[in-house]
């Protein structure tokens, strides 16, 4: 549930400002909240029928084909673009750990791309795991990651003490920034609530019986996941803006260089976190990829199938992200 986009939440606050920006971070989490219980709920509303998959819902609620159309297109932009933004954010915070650890002019510089090929191939050998129970440990390393370097963005802010000149009002000048900039904060704190698009798919791995339905347990694991949402970006979005104000990096951690050793503890720890967090989102894309292979173009649902189909969509992936990144030294 937590995403690396905690780190930008300072950034959008300073495009707020102090009033709009709780406002947005209170009333997102409650929302967000609030439609993962109705999700949860309308798993298993129809006796005798589970929602296992986010368009079968769909599908229930707009009929067969207008269903697919508008759920699985939305689907894969959003399950999709965050392999991506997570690849990028792996490089990136990578080489932030590599010339933490070794700065120039000890160590040669190096482009962000060689780290983000170093994160796509540790993508390579995970998204062979079958599927969701599978990937257990790491989605549980994930979050002890993203818990983990989220305390050290605010404490190391604490620590930093607030900055001499630091100020509060809008980044823009503006009104046309200004309207921008809100538009931009509101989709970065949008992208930092995530878990949606895959709630059911992870629900459907919890036994359930007439009497022990899976909503029970489920809903227990959103309560404490939000629990958990909740001490990892109030802290950060809050004391982050206050310490840095509107000079804020889109990144905290790269607002933060001392104690060396403490932020690029923090960067790797999230490399280890997005690591994580990838295939959390491709494992539903591995699953829609593979049925269409099956089922549609009638491929035998074979070991070498399932290789190569994962191999292709995490190399063209790594493909987007490196020319994304290609200008970057």
């Amino acid at each position: 549930m937590v995403g690396a986009g905690v780190l930008s939440l300072p950034y959008a606050m300073s495009e707020l400002g102090w009033g709009p920006g709780v406002a947005v971070l209170v009333l997102s989490w409650v929302i967000t909240l609030y439609t993962l219980w109705q999700m949860v709920e309308m798993h298993e509303m129809i006796p005798g029928r589970r929602f296992d998959r986010y368009h079968e819902l769909g599908q229930y609620t707009f009929g067969e084909k207008l269903g697919l159309y508008i759920v699985i297109p939305q689907k894969l932009v959003v399950e999709v673009g965050a392999n991506i933004v997570y690849m990028v954010t792996g490089g990136i915070s990578l080489k932030k750990f590599h010339d933490t650890v070794c700065p120039s002019p000890s160590c040669r510089p190096l482009k962000t791309t060689y780290f983000i090929m170093i994160f796509a191939s540790v993508q390579f050998a995970l998204s062979h795991l079958p599927n969701f129970n599978s990937i257990s440990g790491v989605s549980l390393t994930a979050a002890v990651m993203s818990l983990s370097y989220s305390t050290i963005a605010w404490g190391a802010s604490i620590e930093k003490g607030v900055q001499r000149d630091v100020k509060y009002s809008y980044r823009s000048s503006t009104t046309a920034g200004k309207v921008f900039d809100f538009f931009s904060a509101m989709g970065n704190v949008a992208f930092a609530y995530a878990g949606h698009n895959v709630v059911l798919e992870i629900q459907a791995t919890i036994p359930s019986t007439p009497e022990k339905p899976s909503k029970g347990p489920m809903w227990r694991g959103v309560i404490f996941a939000y629990i958990v949402v909740a001490l990892c970006y109030f802290p950060v979005a809050l004391i982050g803006y206050w310490v840095f104000g509107n000079k804020v990096e889109a990144n905290i951690l790269m607002s933060l260089n001392k104690p060396r050793w403490l932020i690029a503890l923090a960067n790797m720890f999230v490399v280890i976190h997005v690591i994580g967090s990838y295939q959390v989102y491709a494992m539903p894309v591995f699953d829609m990829i593979e049925t269409v292979l099956v089922k549609k173009l009638r491929f035998k649902p074979t070991g070498t199938l399932r290789f190569v189909a994962r191999n292709v969509y995490v190399a063209s992936l790594h493909n987007v992200a490196r020319n994304l990144q290609a200008e970057e030294v």
